[in-house]
């Protein structure tokens, strides 16, 4: 009989063949021979066990899926047909194309990012996009960080830190990932006073509660939940009066969250607070995220009073919060789509939110008749994108779905989960669906052509 262990390539005439040479090529010699020598240790264990040795095509295709699932980047594209358009899990805001093009254009080369060009010495980061977001929001200062909790947290530990905070107990939000105002809070030094009840908050309740030892007055807006029915909160132009009304009067932060500069009834969604209308109303402090409805990076923005924004550029925890070079050259260039009023073509979100529902219903049918002749039979269906991202809860747009009956669903979805690039989709009774809102154009082909594999495995 023949030895099973001879049949086994040599660990340098495996790492010879041509099949290999792109994995050795993309990962380094090294880290395809050291993948190589395991996989050949754990058949010779295999054949020990009386397993029948592979072939050597097959030893070739388990080496090749090895190395890719050990070396491969985790972090990929994939095709968002949920039609949930800020998609925290998939990435939230795509960029525009001017944003992206600044990033690269910034990281190719070396920039002025800390250094003062007119005074020829050390600058500071922390100007680039100030001058824009002021313009925008009529704030007198801003300052940039790497997300809206750590804006909130940098606020709160600067101005409250070993004092009280009022806020409205309807206002103890959650944001994603488990995070909870009262935690953020409690992080900054800060010490929590709650009025009012979970539904109804009345200016009265703030007054009572504020004493010697009250730091600041926060507002939260209500931006990935809804309270509905017997409700009543205080508007923030009323807290701001409260606040100037005392003997020693009290900053008022408010806190976004999602953030918009742009009115967003003229789309068939419920007014969202503008960024702009918090600062006319006399907020003190305004924070909210970069990479929710103003479609730009991931960051958090916080604009004031010029004061206020000094006190906490000078905070030694705004370092540990500072952005990089390409997420404020990527925030500047969408900021200058709203100064040019070109948000809704320019910036994706936008764009996909004033998507009219006709173009849609046109995607759909282009896309089933493409399946038809394919031989996959598909259906169209009326549907509802969302905003998503934490912003604009309930609130829905009008969409048409392509939809795929089937008996087995999350089986379908795994199928197209695993393709490349990977498709995610959602489930609506007996169907799998795609939202056209959410799928880019140029990635249509990869779409169908993930659909039909999908529905041929």
């Amino acid at each position: 009989m023949t030895n099973p262990y001879r049949q086994l390539p040599s660990l340098d005439k495996l790492l010879a063949r041509a099949e290999l040479q792109p994995l050795i090529a993309q990962f380094g010699r090294e880290a395809v021979r050291d993948e190589a020598r395991a996989l050949l240790d754990a058949i010779r264990s295999a054949i020990r066990a009386g397993e029948a040795p592979p072939s050597g095509d097959a030893i070739i295709v388990q080496l090749q899926d090895r190395v890719r699932e050990a070396l491969a980047p985790s972090l990929i594209p994939v095709i968002n047909a949920t039609g949930v358009i800020v998609h925290t899990n998939l990435g939230r805001a795509l960029l525009s194309e001017e944003a992206k093009r600044a990033m690269i254009q910034v990281a190719s080369s070396y920039s002025n990012l800390e250094y003062d060009l007119a005074a020829g010495k050390r600058g500071s980061r922390y100007i680039h996009a100030e001058a824009l977001l002021t313009r925008l929001s009529g704030a007198e200062a801003a300052l940039v960080v790497n997300n809206n909790a750590a804006a909130v947290n940098l606020v709160l530990r600067t101005l409250a830190a070993g004092r009280e905070v009022i806020i409205s107990r309807g206002e103890l939000v959650e944001i994603g990932g488990g995070f909870r105002i009262p935690d953020i809070l409690a992080q900054s030094g800060a010490t929590l006073v709650e009025v009012g009840t979970t539904n109804r908050t009345r200016l009265a309740d703030y007054a009572r509660a504020i004493s010697e030892h009250t730091g600041l007055l926060l507002k939260v807006h209500q931006s990935n939940y809804r309270i509905i029915g017997f409700t009543e909160e205080v508007e923030i132009h009323d807290l701001v009066g409260l606040a100037r009304r005392l003997d020693r009067p009290l900053p008022v932060v408010h806190d976004l969250g999602s953030g918009t500069f742009l009115d967003t009834r003229p789309f068939g969604l419920a007014y969202e607070p503008r960024v702009q209308d918090s600062i006319a109303a006399g907020a003190d402090v305004v924070t909210f995220s970069g990479d929710k409805l103003l479609g730009g990076p991931q960051a958090g923005i916080i604009l004031g009073r010029k004061e206020i924004i000094a006190r906490l550029k000078r905070q030694p925890l705004t370092r540990a919060f500072r952005v990089d070079k390409t997420t404020l050259a990527a925030l500047q260039a969408t900021l200058l789509a709203y100064l040019r009023g070109t948000a809704t073509e320019e910036i994706p979100v936008w764009r996909m939110i004033s998507t009219p529902a006709e173009t849609l219903a046109g995607r759909a049918r282009a896309w089933a008749d493409a399946l038809a002749q394919a031989g996959v039979r598909a259906e169209l269906r009326p549907g509802s994108s969302a905003v998503g991202g934490g912003s604009l809860p309930g609130q829905t747009l009008p969409t048409t779905l392509l939809a795929l009956p089937t008996d087995h669903p999350h089986r379908l979805l795994a199928a197209l989960r695993a393709h490349t690039p990977p498709v995610i989709a959602r489930v609506e009774e007996d169907a799998v669906v795609f939202d056209p809102r959410t799928v880019l154009p140029e990635q249509e082909t990869a779409l169908l052509d993930a659909i039909k594999h999908a529905m041929c495995a």
